[in-house]
């Protein structure tokens, strides 16, 4: 059947309601923009860039507080020291693959240069799964104008989803993986807030992987669906976590962690060779690159977080679950295939335990 969204197929995930989108892009003024390489030739390309904008405002000069948090740290997200020495995100969030990261990082900071941008030096946040079984990574296929146009691709809205941007070239729980994102609206006596998560999901194991908590990897193994990197050691997940609640470093990096609930639901451990990285910000508060005086913040109290966590834990779980549905079949290079989420299977197993009409 056609590729869908989790709830496109009558499945839903927890019990809060969804943004409008049910997007990252549901928090006001955040945006997603990619660019995607698939090509034979000269070398098989199975890769991209996706980016994420904080804020429409300004955000080179309006920045907002953030915090990041490591599962498991056998991966990379260039520029968080500064994000865990300030608690602020000062330019936009980019993701790729692992031979590339240095390629996004420097053209983000090229474009700024470029762009007359109000400071003289920025430390972008650019994050990396390893796509090398699908794509041939030594051919190092990112150029600086690829993260450029993922840039200027950004957008509110719908976002795209499984093979796109970054995600091209990743694998989930032995199927085809990517790019995913889902939204939560939470209420809390501080106000009605939007949480939303975008992964780029490239880890985990068949047997692992359960969908609502029904055990769909077991119930669709190899000799229904062949395991794509089956003996491939290597695996990851980034995610980012966008609010606009009014957080403070600390509430950010406490979001981020979340983050993990989301995945365990889904079947992510933290295996060795994962690199398991979280980023959470926070709009809720405008903190300029310049400022004649003290600057005047506002605070969710921390005994009101609860709905949060519940949001992004949610949004986190049903982000990864809809790059496994709307990811395609891919062949790669030498041949490798990697098969996508049967969709009509996963509607038998979820009827089979109860979980679908």
């Amino acid at each position: 059947m056609t590729r869908a969204r989790l709830r496109d197929l009558g499945i839903t995930i927890g019990t809060l309601p969804t943004g409008k989108h049910n997007a990252i892009t549901d928090v006001p003024g955040v945006s997603v923009g990619f660019c995607t390489l698939a090509y034979d030739t000269p070398r098989i390309a199975r890769t991209g860039v996706t980016v994420v904008v904080p804020r429409d405002d300004g955000h080179w000069d309006n920045h907002a507080f953030a915090g990041m948090f490591s599962f498991n740290g056998f991966g990379e997200m260039v520029g968080v020291h500064w994000v865990e020495e300030s608690g602020l995100l000062t330019a936009p969030i980019a993701i790729t693959n692992t031979h590339s990261v240095g390629t996004v990082r420097d053209a983000l900071l090229q474009h700024s240069v470029e762009q007359s941008l109000p400071d003289t030096w920025y430390l972008p946040v650019v994050a990396e799964t390893d796509d090398g079984w699908l794509n041939d990574a030594a051919a190092f296929h990112i150029k600086k104008e690829h993260t450029i146009t993922a840039l200027r691709a950004a957008r509110s809205g719908a976002v795209a989803e499984g093979n796109v941007g970054g995600g091209t070239g990743m694998i989930c729980h032995h199927f085809k993986g990517g790019t995913g994102t889902a939204s939560r609206v939470v209420s809390s006596k501080s106000g009605r807030f939007t949480v939303g998560a975008l992964v780029q999901a490239n880890y985990g194991d068949r047997p692992l992987l359960r969908v609502d908590g029904v055990p769909v990897g077991r119930e669709l193994g190899a000799e229904r669906v062949p395991l794509a990197r089956p003996v491939y050691p290597h695996s990851s997940i980034i995610v980012v976590v966008a609010t606009d609640a009014p957080l403070l470093a600390g509430q950010c990096k406490r979001l981020a962690r979340r983050a993990t609930v989301g995945l365990a639901r889904v079947g992510g451990t933290g295996h060795d060779a994962s690199g398991d990285i979280f980023i959470a910000f926070a709009t809720g508060n405008r903190v300029p690159l310049q400022s004649n005086g003290s600057v005047a913040l506002k605070m969710v109290p921390h005994d009101q977080m609860d709905p949060l966590f519940d949001g992004t834990a949610e949004a986190v779980e049903e982000a990864i679950l809809n790059a496994l549905t709307a990811a395609e079949d891919t062949v790669g290079q030498k041949g490798r295939v990697a098969h996508a989420l049967p969709l009509d299977d996963l509607k038998a197993v979820m009827k089979q335990y109860r979980r679908l009409g």
